[in-house]
């Protein structure tokens, strides 16, 4: 039972820790090498792609997206969409899939010339299901070596921790105050009746 009990939680934080890993925005230092637009046909990973633009029609099967295929300093390639999250999950408020767009074509290089940029995301890239982390800024920088420091994840962290400990610290407060006499006192109850059956027993053994 106890394996049990701490697979469960295992499995429930690794789900948390999943959802933050990619809700939260992360930050890659790359090169643009190109901006490009493709029609996309929605299969088993709609889930994992954004609704219409905002302004557009809704619930279509299929649309065209915006693409940014950029380096990383050690060569390999990121792709990245480029999609409004409007109103929706999750809130990144974004309406500027066009400017954005313009932004990272005005930004394109050469490994010969390269120009970095800093891109702000959220999501996962996954080649085999074909999702796409989701751009959300761009901003150019001098050279790659430029520490981030993720301030608000470590902000929104230690918000969730403090809610999460405030939950327990009650949690535990309304167990000892509420649910353990109840149970201490189904246990003295339980013995007491066992203590009675047994010197029943022992009373019809005796007479017997």
């Amino acid at each position: 039972m106890r394996y049990v009990k701490w697979t469960l939680w295992g499995l429930f934080w690794l789900l948390v820790a999943a959802f933050f890993h990619y809700t939260l925005p992360q930050r890659d230092i790359v090169r643009i090498a190109d901006t490009y637009e493709r029609r996309v046909d929605y299969g088993e990973n709609s889930i994992f792609w954004a609704k219409a633009d905002t302004g557009d029609a809704q619930g279509a099967i299929n649309r065209d997206v915006l693409f940014i295929q950029t380096i990383r300093e050690n060569g390999k390639p990121m792709v990245y969409r480029n999609e409004d999250t409007g109103w929706g999950w999750p809130p990144y408020f974004k309406f500027v899939t066009d400017n954005l767009q313009t932004r990272a074509a005005d930004l394109r290089s050469t490994a010969a010339e390269p120009q970095w940029v800093v891109i702000t995301h959220y999501g996962w890239r996954n080649e085999f299901i074909s999702i796409y982390p989701n751009a959300v800024g761009i901003r150019a920088v001098d050279s790659p070596d430029v520490t981030l420091i993720p301030w608000l994840n470590i902000v929104i962290l230690l918000f969730v921790a403090a809610i999460f400990w405030a939950i327990r610290v009650r949690w535990i407060r309304f167990r000892e105050r509420r649910i353990d006499p109840l149970v201490e006192g189904a246990e003295d109850s339980w013995d007491e009746g066992r203590g009675r059956v047994g010197g029943w027993l022992n009373s019809w053994r005796k007479r017997k």
